[in-house]
């Protein structure tokens, strides 16, 4: 058997994803929804994969959980260019006699829809093919919904989708365009969550499990694959923006899959990004900081309700993965760093004008967030530094005018 799934919760062990989705994506022993894939894989073929070059992600095909290539549904997402920027280097030695070197992993360069999620809508398209899954539906705030259309059009899966009002028109036009059937909630993700929840119940219709689904994991796993195979090593300090959580969680997983084998292969200092108009995990950051990380401090976050910020796909008020993201970011010696919505649009001019790449919002707010860390003193000499901005301007057609506005 290539991979079986392992309960987080319990130890129980669920043969394949045959029997997760029999299983209404619980454990049969304890029902949590909280799994890992373990696989029984030849962790030393990896070295020569790196020297390849790969088409996508599916490169690592023995380390993902399909058992035949000829499910594969790909649009060539996950092997993209990590790019050295070197005018990052340069104004960080300027501004702040900082020594580094910055990259930037090109999610806008994606096959499918140039956003970080296409790894996971390749993984799981593919998976529902092999196992015969008809139709699916989720909630999401923005990329999520776009990727999934576009690879479970290509599957033949049937897909429905739930959205909060502030999702931009030009997300809502492509999903539309792809076939599938699209609803707009009143009020924020929250309030399309429990929408999609009450559709799964009632229509008995399989639905995403989440920022700790095992498809989403699995796939964006492979960055430190990818990371290793560009960079010939980890980064000392990786930069994301975050609403769920799912990269640092795949990134630890990804990190510890390999280590036993490959020890110089590290978890880097996590430094993840919110603006200010939805920041409950920064919040969350700054009372755990507050109270020298008091027992349960990974329990006490805040709230927000119907944040009111442009930047859709960063809009999860309450952010219910912070219980597992802040201790793996605590384990990183990283942290979480606030930025200012108002000036996301300034910092994506700079990436257009030193490099004519155009990020989306989301993007902008990762990229925002390495100048905030300089600030703030988090990047220390002689380190590598990966930013993974999530994705491009191509569904952003407001954001992209305001940025070619000056």
């Amino acid at each position: 058997m290539k991979y079986n799934l392992i309960c987080k919760k319990c130890g129980a062990v669920i043969n394949n994803f045959a029997e997760w989705f029999e299983n209404d994506q619980l454990c049969p022993e304890c029902g949590s929804n909280y799994v890992e894939v373990k696989y029984d894989a030849d962790y030393s073929t990896l070295p020569e994969l790196y020297k390849g070059k790969p088409e996508s992600f599916w490169h690592y095909f023995d380390f993902l959980p399909l058992e035949d290539k000829k499910n594969i549904v790909s649009f060539g997402e996950g092997a993209i260019p990590v790019e050295h920027w070197d005018f990052l280097d340069r104004f960080a030695k300027e501004k702040y006699g900082i020594d580094c070197k910055a990259y930037v992993y090109r999610n806008d360069l994606n096959g499918g829809t140039n956003t970080f999620k296409d790894v996971a809508a390749s993984l799981a398209a593919s998976l529902f093919k092999e196992n015969g899954v008809k139709e699916y539906c989720l909630a999401s705030s923005g990329n999520t919904a776009t990727a999934y259309s576009k690879y479970l059009a290509k599957a033949g899966v049937k897909f429905d989708i739930f959205v909060p009002e502030c999702v931009c028109k030009d997300t809502i036009d492509e999903i539309r365009s792809l076939g599938q059937n699209l609803v707009v909630c009143e009020g924020d993700y929250g309030a399309a969550k429990k929408v999609a929840a009450n559709f799964h119940k009632e229509q008995k219709v399989m639905i995403s499990a989440g920022n700790i689904d095992p498809i989403r994991v699995e796939a964006k796993k492979t960055m430190v694959f990818e990371f290793m195979r560009q960079l010939g090593k980890m980064p000392d300090v990786y930069v994301q923006a975050v609403a769920g959580g799912t990269g640092p969680i795949a990134l630890d997983k990804g990190v510890r899959e390999i280590c036993g084998m490959y020890p110089e292969v590290k978890l880097p200092r996590m430094i993840l990004v919110q603006q200010d108009t939805c920041d409950p995990m920064v919040q969350g950051w700054e009372r755990a900081v507050k109270s020298n990380f008091a027992d349960g401090y990974e329990k006490d976050y805040p709230v927000i309700d119907n944040p009111q910020t442009k930047v859709s796909i960063l809009s999860a008020g309450n952010p219910g993965m912070y219980p597992l993201v802040a201790p793996i970011v605590r384990k990183s010696d990283g942290c979480f760093v606030r930025i200012k919505e108002s000036q996301i649009a300034d910092y994506a001019r700079i990436a257009k004008n030193e490099k004519g790449v155009y990020f989306g919002p989301a993007g902008a707010v990762c990229f925002a967030g390495f100048y905030k860390a300089l600030e703030e003193g988090r990047i220390r000499n002689g380190e590598t530094v990966l930013i993974n901005t999530g994705e491009g301007a191509a569904r952003a057609k407001d954001f992209k005018a305001e940025v070619d506005a000056k």
